[in-house]
């Protein structure tokens, strides 16, 4: 929350999960300056005939209101569930028992900057039909793999870091 802090610049929305640390974590991070909720979900009980290591059913979810004013319409976690499962689903350096599992965590921080780099200058959304980098206005057309990797565009360099 800490390095989150750091980074955003005004006050924002913030939803998290419904795990107990978060609500200490955020509040010594952005103390009153931030708008916060979590989203508590609700599972089914499993059932004796699925296995152990499958996730239970979730049956609904709770929003709770913590601090600061905010839209309860957009207490949500879908985007970012989204966006953990597309780096699940390309970045193999996340998934446990693979093997392309990163043990080093310079070579994941280097993976997963290129992959954020790749989503948002190079792979047009379905949604946006652009880049996510062109919707922002950062870039006026889509790059190439190769224009990403090298980057010496005009006169500025891009460090990717995480």
């Amino acid at each position: 929350m800490d390095d989150l802090a750091k980074r955003v610049e005004s006050n924002f929305q913030l939803t998290t999960d419904g795990s107990k640390p978060y609500v200490e974590a955020v509040e010594w991070a952005f103390g009153s300056e931030i708008s916060y909720a979590q989203l508590i979900k609700l599972f089914a009980e499993h059932e004796p005939q699925r296995e152990r290591s499958s996730p239970s059913h979730c049956i609904g979810a709770v929003p709770v209101e913590s601090s600061g004013t905010r839209d309860p319409a957009m207490i949500c976690t879908s985007h970012v569930e989204r966006n953990n499962l597309t780096l699940r689903t390309f970045i193999r350096r996340r998934t446990r028992l693979s093997l392309g599992f990163s043990k080093k965590l310079d070579n994941l921080k280097h993976a997963v900057a290129l992959h954020f780099a790749y989503c948002n200058f190079c792979r047009v959304h379905r949604s946006l039909r652009v880049t996510s980098a062109m919707q922002a206005g950062i870039t006026d057309h889509v790059w190439s793999f190769g224009e990403l990797i090298l980057e010496q565009r005009k006169d500025r360099t891009v460090t990717w870091t995480i």
